[in-house]
């Protein structure tokens, strides 16, 4: 047991700290490129730091573990939603800008539930195929909506973050970051899921408990870095994109990943985790809808929703 908790921590410290340096390689060669700051933040931060949640449940579903593998999606969508968000507007209100996240938020809503469907139908081949689609169709969908207006804040907020301008960007050092990034969140996907496995074995707890708690929790750690950066510069757009983009890329890319990389039966949750999910989902949506900002009542709300869903994971 002592093994398994210590690759745990060894998981989560390496998931954290090379899913940062993914997003910031990748995000910094994309721009020194002539990739937009507005592409960069909402897909490449978006997809780099739900690397982890890629990785660990396609390894989980390919090693057989199908219930902390969706579990952990299911798990982190909830989490980003409630629990990040919460406490980003607990310190300071959250104020959102950017005319392209409200374009991206029903997009992130539909995604999350196509994979609430496909998770209750059972997530296998042909579900994780459709999904697949679904990723493809919801980049090319992000990428169309990516038009700026006038002030629009999130390019500035997107330098910031880099904190590199072009053409200071040495490409050779950034693509190592990205490669060390890389690999740093590889090897720390493969023993968080070795040891959340071994722990659930060991205390006889449903794989997928484990997912949608410590594994979770974990994988959500990389969003919750971005989202506290983002709030010390009061860059909320930022915060909110890197969120949305989550979940969104959550949803289809790793639900895609789970039904293709499975080798047992399809991946399944229970009808009371998924519809938390869709609802955390919604009520955020709400929040964020009722004026683009998120001020500290409606945070302690948001807490309070995550607290609510514990007892239907246990």
């Amino acid at each position: 047991m002592l093994t398994a908790l210590l690759a745990i921590v060894t998981g989560l410290v390496l998931l954290t700290a090379g899913a940062d340096q993914l997003v910031v390689g990748s995000g910094r060669l994309a721009r020194r490129y002539g990739v937009s700051s507005i592409v960069v933040g909402v897909v490449i931060i978006g997809i780099g730091t739900s690397a982890p949640e890629f990785v660990v449940s396609a390894i989980a579903s390919y090693r057989g573990d199908a219930g902390l593998a969706v579990g952990n999606l299911a798990g982190s969508n909830i989490i980003n939603l409630t629990l990040v968000l919460g406490v980003a507007g607990l310190i300071a209100p959250v104020a959102v800008r950017s005319s392209v996240l409200r374009r991206e938020a029903p997009l992130a809503v539909a995604a999350v539930v196509l994979f609430a469907v496909a998770a209750y139908a059972g997530l296998g081949r042909v579900a994780g195929a459709l999904l697949a689609v679904a990723a493809a169709g919801a980049l090319v969908l992000v990428l169309r909506n990516a038009r700026v207006q006038a002030g629009d804040p999130m390019p500035g907020e997107v330098a910031a973050f880099l904190a590199a301008e072009p053409p200071a960007v040495r490409t050779g050092r950034e693509a190592v970051r990205t490669l060390l990034g890389l690999g740093a969140t590889l090897g720390g996907a493969q023993l968080l899921t070795v040891g959340g496995s071994t722990v659930a074995a060991r205390l006889g707890v449903a794989p997928a408990v484990i997912g949608l708690t410590v594994v979770a929790l974990g994988t959500s750690l990389p969003e919750l870095f971005t989202t506290v950066q983002a709030q010390r510069r009061g860059d909320g757009d930022l915060l909110v994109g890197n969120l949305l983009g989550s979940n969104l890329f959550n949803s289809v890319a790793g639900g895609a990943l789970v039904g293709l990389a499975g080798r047992g039966e399809p991946a399944r949750l229970g009808y009371p985790v998924l519809a938390a999910m869709v609802a955390v989902a919604l009520l955020s949506w709400l929040v964020l809808y009722r004026g683009y900002r998120v001020t500290r009542v409606e945070a302690g709300l948001l807490l309070v929703a995550y607290a609510m869903t514990l007892p239907l994971i246990a």
